[in-house]
């Protein structure tokens, strides 16, 4: 079947084993994804993944539940291990690397469900943050943490299990900041948290784009968070890329029909 191709602003994306076609050339890009495929055992859950994510901006990767969202950022990260294709950071082919090594090349990981440390206190928690980094930095960057989640600043000796749902998310976003990123990858961050914090954090994302020197890649099904802040959007459908484009290109509906069942 020939797919739908795309008037796709530097964005280059798979879509049924062929390449979109590119109406400009891409200027920078942060990540690549190249021919991907990955299996859990014998069930090969993605097929023949291609993306480019632009440096600076913020992309969304959605889709319903169990198409290989998440699948595809632990393949990224280094906690699954594709049986083919390439992954490249800034250039740099990373598909080989451990995890660590990822992180300390620029990619930081906010996984679904926030996983930070309940017996350790904010302050704590922010700390393990710096282990990422490789600029030696062995205190808090406090003015720009606090600046961007001030209720951490009040609770920076509360235990973080004590946190509410909302507040462990901005921890873990936090966290992960403390590293100085290149590529934030969020998954799921709004799942479970009240409608003022979900503006809270959408207002941290833009802001971190709108200063220009953070690639952010958003693992999402809360469809208006996503239109609100994404640059460009990866829709998933069965394990490949369905749909590709700009958050100009796309329509409400092209996107709609890869989130409801």
């Amino acid at each position: 079947m020939i797919p739908r191709l795309l008037n796709v602003i530097w964005v280059v994306c798979n879509i049924d084993g062929w390449d979109s076609i590119l109406m400009t050339t891409i200027t920078d890009t942060a990540l690549t994804v190249r021919g991907l495929d990955v299996y859990y055992g014998e069930s090969q859950i993605l097929r023949d993944i291609g993306m480019d994510v632009p440096s600076g901006a913020i992309v969304a990767v959605m889709g319903r539940n169990g198409v290989g969202k998440t699948t595809l950022i632990k393949t990224i990260m280094g906690l699954l291990h594709p049986r083919r294709g390439r992954i490249l950071l800034n250039g740099e082919d990373i598909t080989g690397q451990t995890p660590d090594l990822r992180a300390r090349a620029g990619l930081s990981y906010v996984p679904q469900g926030r996983e930070i440390f309940p017996r350790l206190t904010v302050y704590e928690n922010l700390q393990i943050g710096l282990e990422a980094r490789t600029d030696g930095l062995t205190t808090l960057p406090e003015d720009l943490i606090y600046d961007l989640f001030p209720v951490l600043a009040d609770m920076q000796d509360r235990m973080g299990g004590n946190l509410s749902g909302g507040q462990q998310q901005q921890l873990a976003i936090a966290r992960a900041l403390v590293g100085d990123p290149d590529i934030l990858i969020l998954d799921e961050p709004t799942e479970g948290i009240q409608p003022s914090i979900i503006l809270d954090i959408e207002n941290v994302l833009i802001h971190l784009k709108d200063k220009g020197n953070l690639t952010i890649i958003l693992v999402e099904q809360y469809f208006d968070f996503a239109r609100q802040i994404a640059d460009y959007f990866y829709l998933m459908d069965r394990g490949t890329i369905a749909l590709c484009g700009s958050a100009d290109e796309l329509s409400d509906e092209s996107i709609k029909q890869y989130l409801t069942f």
